[in-house]
């Protein structure tokens, strides 16, 4: 079993064989640690999970019939029950796509796509890497990125 420890800005990292077991520390911005971290470990696609604490966040929903997204930011302290998502690349740029549950102080719940979160306590996120470029392109039809296997 190959264990190696990386560190940056915001987060601390271990790869155990090929999974990354990232700490985003408290007070930071989820997509800016979560991106500096792709980039220097040059993770150009994969999954990711996580779960952690947060005081504030923005979701996003988007609306196909007008093809606009929707954002709401809730200030508050929640659970991070579950972050799913993730990696690939944009014009070039990494690209975490990350869906989030959130659970409010009344035992109810917040569902979406994060736009951002700030940390309020623990942010653990687990990294599946593949040995793959993988990229997105937008459909305009639709009004989302899809994966484009062209590129």
């Amino acid at each position: 079993m190959e264990i190696q420890n990386y560190k940056g800005n915001s987060w601390t990292a271990r790869k155990v064989d090929n999974t990354f077991i990232v700490s985003v520390k408290n007070g930071s911005g989820i997509i800016e640690s979560l991106t500096d971290f792709v980039v220097s470990q040059h993770i150009q696609s994969g999954e990711v999970t996580g779960i952690g604490a947060v005081s504030e966040a923005t979701l996003r929903f988007f609306q196909p019939s007008t093809k606009k997204y929707v954002d709401k930011t809730f200030n508050e302290q929640m659970e991070v029950t579950n972050i799913s998502g993730n990696v690939s690349e944009i014009d070039g740029k990494p690209l975490l796509h990350l869906h989030i549950t959130l659970g409010r102080e009344d035992y109810t719940a917040l569902a979406g796509h994060l736009l951002d979160a700030k940390i309020r306590g623990a942010g653990e996120f687990f990294f599946y890497p593949l040995n793959a470029k993988l990229s997105k392109t937008k459909d305009e039809d639709a009004g989302i990125n899809f994966y484009d296997f062209e590129k």
